[in-house]
Protein backbone atom coordinates (compact mmCIF):
# COMPACT_ATOMS: atom_id res chain seq x y z
CA UNK A 1 0.00 0.00 0.00
CA UNK A 2 3.18 2.41 1.29
CA UNK A 3 4.60 1.21 -1.98
CA UNK A 4 1.82 2.19 -4.37
CA UNK A 5 1.09 5.53 -2.67
CA UNK A 6 4.69 6.01 -2.85
CA UNK A 7 4.61 5.53 -6.70
CA UNK A 8 1.53 7.55 -7.08
CA UNK A 9 2.75 10.21 -5.32
CA UNK A 10 6.06 10.40 -7.40
CA UNK A 11 4.19 10.23 -10.80
CA UNK A 12 2.12 12.98 -9.92
CA UNK A 13 4.97 15.19 -8.79
CA UNK A 14 6.68 13.74 -12.57
CA UNK A 15 3.18 15.06 -13.90
CA UNK A 16 3.41 18.70 -11.89
CA UNK A 17 7.37 18.99 -13.26
CA UNK A 18 6.25 18.50 -17.22
CA UNK A 19 3.33 20.92 -17.12
CA UNK A 20 5.53 23.41 -15.48
CA UNK A 21 8.16 22.99 -17.83
CA UNK A 22 5.66 23.19 -20.65
CA UNK A 23 4.26 26.56 -19.03
CA UNK A 24 7.86 27.74 -18.53
CA UNK A 25 8.46 27.19 -21.89
CA UNK A 26 5.31 28.55 -23.32
CA UNK A 27 5.98 31.67 -21.46
CA UNK A 28 9.41 32.26 -22.60
CA UNK A 29 8.74 31.56 -26.11
CA UNK A 30 5.34 33.87 -26.04
CA UNK A 31 7.32 36.80 -24.28
CA UNK A 32 10.00 36.41 -27.34
CA UNK A 33 7.05 36.63 -29.67
CA UNK A 34 5.56 39.41 -28.21
CA UNK A 35 9.29 41.16 -28.16
CA UNK A 36 10.02 40.50 -31.75
CA UNK A 37 6.79 42.32 -32.54
CA UNK A 38 8.20 45.62 -31.18
CA UNK A 39 11.74 44.82 -32.60
CA UNK A 40 10.76 44.26 -35.68
CA UNK A 41 9.70 48.33 -35.19
CA UNK A 42 12.58 49.17 -33.67
CA UNK A 43 10.64 49.83 -30.18
CA UNK A 44 13.69 48.75 -28.31
CA UNK A 45 12.49 49.69 -25.17
CA UNK A 46 9.53 47.63 -25.62
CA UNK A 47 11.03 45.17 -26.26
CA UNK A 48 13.28 44.64 -23.68
CA UNK A 49 10.35 44.46 -21.40
CA UNK A 50 9.37 40.85 -22.97
CA UNK A 51 12.85 39.68 -23.98
CA UNK A 52 14.33 40.40 -19.93
CA UNK A 53 11.59 38.98 -18.17
CA UNK A 54 12.00 35.81 -20.28
CA UNK A 55 15.63 35.93 -19.92
CA UNK A 56 15.35 35.33 -16.61
CA UNK A 57 13.06 32.38 -16.90
CA UNK A 58 16.07 31.22 -19.38
CA UNK A 59 18.88 32.64 -18.60
CA UNK A 60 20.98 30.37 -20.93
CA UNK A 61 18.51 30.94 -24.12
CA UNK A 62 20.83 32.19 -26.99
CA UNK A 63 18.63 33.37 -29.30
CA UNK A 64 17.21 35.87 -26.69
CA UNK A 65 20.44 36.75 -25.90
CA UNK A 66 21.24 38.03 -28.62
CA UNK A 67 17.81 39.22 -29.39
CA UNK A 68 18.50 41.63 -26.07
CA UNK A 69 22.17 42.84 -27.24
CA UNK A 70 20.47 43.87 -30.56
CA UNK A 71 18.20 46.20 -28.38
CA UNK A 72 20.73 47.53 -26.64
CA UNK A 73 22.91 48.30 -29.17
CA UNK A 74 19.52 50.16 -31.20
CA UNK A 75 19.20 52.31 -27.61
CA UNK A 76 22.75 53.10 -27.59
CA UNK A 77 22.41 54.81 -31.36
CA UNK A 78 19.23 56.60 -29.95
CA UNK A 79 21.41 58.05 -26.84
CA UNK A 80 21.90 61.90 -26.92
CA UNK A 81 25.47 61.31 -25.14
CA UNK A 82 28.42 59.52 -25.21
CA UNK A 83 28.69 58.41 -21.38
CA UNK A 84 25.35 56.61 -21.91
CA UNK A 85 25.84 55.15 -25.12
CA UNK A 86 29.07 53.30 -23.93
CA UNK A 87 26.95 52.34 -20.88
CA UNK A 88 24.24 50.96 -23.75
CA UNK A 89 27.16 49.35 -25.80
CA UNK A 90 28.93 47.79 -22.43
CA UNK A 91 25.72 46.35 -21.43
CA UNK A 92 25.35 45.01 -25.25
CA UNK A 93 28.72 43.46 -25.06
CA UNK A 94 28.14 41.68 -22.05
CA UNK A 95 24.90 39.91 -23.50
CA UNK A 96 26.73 39.33 -26.81
CA UNK A 97 29.94 37.64 -24.77
CA UNK A 98 28.12 35.62 -22.94
CA UNK A 99 26.06 34.22 -25.97
CA UNK A 100 28.95 33.59 -28.19
CA UNK A 101 30.87 31.61 -24.89
CA UNK A 102 27.59 29.53 -24.72
CA UNK A 103 27.15 28.78 -28.41
CA UNK A 104 30.47 28.65 -30.26
CA UNK A 105 29.43 26.73 -32.67
CA UNK A 106 26.89 29.66 -33.96
CA UNK A 107 28.01 32.24 -36.53
CA UNK A 108 25.76 35.08 -35.08
CA UNK A 109 26.71 34.78 -31.49
CA UNK A 110 29.99 34.82 -32.86
CA UNK A 111 29.53 38.01 -34.39
CA UNK A 112 27.66 40.03 -32.15
CA UNK A 113 30.30 41.17 -29.88
CA UNK A 114 32.61 42.17 -32.95
CA UNK A 115 29.36 44.14 -33.77
CA UNK A 116 29.25 45.92 -30.49
CA UNK A 117 32.98 46.25 -30.30
CA UNK A 118 32.74 48.35 -33.43
CA UNK A 119 29.82 50.62 -32.37
CA UNK A 120 31.71 51.74 -29.30
CA UNK A 121 35.08 51.88 -31.19
CA UNK A 122 34.76 55.76 -32.30
CA UNK A 123 33.91 56.78 -28.13
CA UNK A 124 36.50 54.88 -26.72
CA UNK A 125 40.34 56.07 -26.43
CA UNK A 126 43.54 54.78 -28.16
CA UNK A 127 43.89 52.06 -25.78
CA UNK A 128 40.46 50.50 -25.76
CA UNK A 129 40.66 51.00 -29.76
CA UNK A 130 43.59 49.32 -30.06
CA UNK A 131 42.64 46.53 -27.64
CA UNK A 132 39.11 45.55 -29.65
CA UNK A 133 40.85 45.86 -32.98
CA UNK A 134 41.70 42.40 -32.77
CA UNK A 135 38.63 41.28 -30.97
CA UNK A 136 36.49 42.68 -33.92
CA UNK A 137 39.10 40.73 -36.33
CA UNK A 138 38.68 37.40 -34.30
CA UNK A 139 34.93 37.19 -34.09
CA UNK A 140 34.12 38.55 -37.52
CA UNK A 141 36.60 35.92 -38.50
CA UNK A 142 34.90 32.98 -36.68
CA UNK A 143 31.79 34.06 -37.88
CA UNK A 144 32.42 33.00 -41.47
CA UNK A 145 34.10 30.15 -40.55
CA UNK A 146 31.07 28.91 -39.70
CA UNK A 147 28.73 30.85 -42.04
CA UNK A 148 30.38 31.91 -44.90
CA UNK A 149 27.60 33.69 -46.01
CA UNK A 150 26.87 35.35 -43.52
CA UNK A 151 26.59 38.82 -45.05
CA UNK A 152 27.21 40.97 -41.61
CA UNK A 153 29.88 38.97 -40.90
CA UNK A 154 31.60 40.08 -44.49
CA UNK A 155 30.28 43.90 -43.55
CA UNK A 156 31.90 44.05 -40.14
CA UNK A 157 35.48 42.59 -41.70
CA UNK A 158 34.73 45.37 -44.27
CA UNK A 159 35.06 47.71 -41.61
CA UNK A 160 37.34 46.64 -39.58
CA UNK A 161 39.66 46.88 -43.05
CA UNK A 162 38.51 50.18 -43.75
CA UNK A 163 39.09 51.90 -40.66
CA UNK A 164 42.36 50.14 -40.23
CA UNK A 165 43.67 51.28 -44.21
CA UNK A 166 42.88 54.84 -43.03
CA UNK A 167 44.76 55.38 -39.61
CA UNK A 168 48.18 57.24 -40.37
CA UNK A 169 51.71 56.32 -40.33
CA UNK A 170 52.07 58.48 -37.15
CA UNK A 171 49.06 57.58 -35.10
CA UNK A 172 49.64 54.19 -36.02
CA UNK A 173 53.70 54.08 -34.24
CA UNK A 174 52.35 56.24 -31.51
CA UNK A 175 49.71 53.50 -30.96
CA UNK A 176 51.89 50.69 -31.19
CA UNK A 177 54.35 52.53 -28.94
CA UNK A 178 51.93 52.82 -26.30
CA UNK A 179 49.54 50.41 -26.62
CA UNK A 180 50.39 47.29 -29.21
CA UNK A 181 51.14 47.06 -32.53
CA UNK A 182 48.16 47.78 -34.93
CA UNK A 183 47.44 45.54 -37.81
CA UNK A 184 48.54 46.81 -41.44
CA UNK A 185 45.59 46.35 -44.00
CA UNK A 186 44.50 48.17 -46.96
CA UNK A 187 41.21 49.69 -48.55
CA UNK A 188 41.15 47.03 -51.11
CA UNK A 189 40.60 44.53 -48.36
CA UNK A 190 37.63 46.59 -47.33
CA UNK A 191 36.05 46.62 -50.80
CA UNK A 192 37.00 42.76 -51.45
CA UNK A 193 34.59 42.27 -47.99
CA UNK A 194 32.09 44.96 -48.85
CA UNK A 195 31.56 43.15 -52.29
CA UNK A 196 30.83 39.52 -50.93
CA UNK A 197 28.34 41.52 -48.79
CA UNK A 198 26.62 42.81 -51.38
CA UNK A 199 26.71 39.49 -53.04
CA UNK A 200 25.29 38.05 -50.34
CA UNK A 201 22.28 40.41 -49.80
CA UNK A 202 22.14 43.02 -51.93
CA UNK A 203 19.05 44.73 -49.78
CA UNK A 204 21.03 46.06 -47.19
CA UNK A 205 21.76 49.56 -47.84
CA UNK A 206 25.14 49.91 -45.14
CA UNK A 207 27.02 47.51 -47.69
CA UNK A 208 27.05 49.90 -50.46
CA UNK A 209 27.78 53.30 -48.47
CA UNK A 210 30.32 51.71 -46.75
CA UNK A 211 31.42 50.68 -50.17
CA UNK A 212 31.11 53.79 -51.20
CA UNK A 213 33.03 55.58 -48.56
CA UNK A 214 36.01 52.96 -49.10
CA UNK A 215 36.11 53.98 -52.26
CA UNK A 216 36.38 57.77 -51.34
CA UNK A 217 39.87 57.27 -49.00
CA UNK A 218 40.87 55.27 -52.30
CA UNK A 219 40.63 58.41 -53.92
CA UNK A 220 38.40 56.63 -56.63
CA UNK A 221 36.06 59.54 -56.69
CA UNK A 222 33.32 58.17 -59.89
CA UNK A 223 33.35 54.70 -57.63
CA UNK A 224 32.14 56.52 -54.42
CA UNK A 225 29.86 58.37 -55.80
CA UNK A 226 28.09 55.29 -57.60
CA UNK A 227 27.81 53.38 -54.46
CA UNK A 228 27.09 56.22 -52.00
CA UNK A 229 24.31 57.42 -54.23
CA UNK A 230 22.71 53.74 -54.60
CA UNK A 231 22.66 53.47 -50.98
CA UNK A 232 21.35 56.92 -49.92
CA UNK A 233 18.41 56.02 -52.64
CA UNK A 234 17.50 52.72 -51.01
CA UNK A 235 14.17 52.61 -48.10
CA UNK A 236 14.95 52.54 -44.70
CA UNK A 237 14.95 49.00 -43.25
CA UNK A 238 17.26 48.65 -40.40
CA UNK A 239 17.86 50.75 -37.66
CA UNK A 240 20.67 51.91 -38.26
CA UNK A 241 19.59 52.83 -41.76
CA UNK A 242 19.01 56.56 -41.09
CA UNK A 243 22.12 56.75 -39.04
CA UNK A 244 24.07 55.09 -41.44
CA UNK A 245 22.48 57.33 -44.51
CA UNK A 246 23.94 60.49 -42.95
CA UNK A 247 27.29 59.22 -42.85
CA UNK A 248 26.85 58.95 -46.27
CA UNK A 249 25.80 62.23 -47.02
CA UNK A 250 28.58 63.51 -45.28
CA UNK A 251 30.99 61.62 -47.49
CA UNK A 252 29.46 62.45 -50.81
CA UNK A 253 29.39 66.28 -50.03
CA UNK A 254 32.78 66.13 -49.12
CA UNK A 255 33.58 64.24 -53.04
CA UNK A 256 34.98 66.89 -55.86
Amino acid sequence: MSLSFSFRSLLAIALLQLMGAAVWSQTVAEQMVLGDQFDRVFQADKALRHYLPAQQLDPKNVPLMLRIARQYRHLMTDATNDAEKLRLGGIALDYGKRAAALAPNDSEAQLSPAITYGKMLSLQGSKEQVQASPRIKVAADKALRLDPRNDVAWHVLGRWHQVLANISGLKRTLGGMLYGTLPVTTNEAAVACFDKAIAINPKRLRHYIELGRTYAQMGKNAEARLFLEKGLAMPNLEHDDRELKHRGREALALLP
